[in-house]
C-alpha cells in the first residue's frame, strides 16, 4: 500500500538507459522530508532505495551512483563496507548485521521508472 501523501517521483524517462548494474540517483518527499534515493538494475531487474545506510545513516555512494560492489553482487556502502543484497536490502554483511535498506516500489509507465512510494514491509518491491 502506497501513503495517499506520497506524491510519485520519475527516476528515469527512459528506463532502457539504466544498463546492468548500474544506479541512478533521485529526490523524494517522505513524511514531509525530501531524501536522497537511488535504483539499480541487477540482474534485469529495477530496485530502489532510500540512500541511507543502515550503519550510520550515511549515503551508500559518494554522489557518483555507484553502489555496487566489484563482483556486482552486493550493494556497498563506501564509508564502512556495509553490504546488502541487492533485491532485498537485507544486510549481506559488515557493520550493518541485522539491518535493510528501505525499499522503495518502483513502476514503470511508458518507458519511464517511476517511484511510487515506501514498499510495504514484508513483501518484495515489485520492479
Amino acid at each position: 500500500m502506497i501513503p495517499a501523501e506520497f506524491e510519485p517521483v520519475t527516476v528515469l524517462r527512459e528506463v532502457a538507459r539504466l544498463s546492468e548494474v548500474e544506479g541512478v540517483r533521485f529526490r523524494l518527499a517522505l513524511d514531509g522530508l525530501a531524501r536522497d534515493a537511488f535504483a539499480v538494475r541487477w540482474r534485469g531487474r529495477c530496485y530502489a532505495y532510500l540512500n541511507t545506510c543502515r550503519h550510520q545513516g550515511l549515503p551508500l555512494d559518494f554522489g557518483d551512483a555507484h553502489f555496487f560492489d566489484e563482483a556486482c553482487d552486493a550493494l556497498v556502502c563506501c564509508h564502512h563496507g556495509a553490504r546488502y543484497d541487492p533485491a532485498s536490502g537485507a544486510c549481506a554483511g559488515g557493520p550493518c548485521a541485522g539491518g535493510r535498506l528501505t525499499a522503495l516500489v518502483l513502476e514503470e509507465h511508458g518507458g519511464a521508472l517511476w517511484c511510487m512510494g515506501p514498499a510495504v514491509r514484508g513483501k518484495s518491491p515489485p520492479a
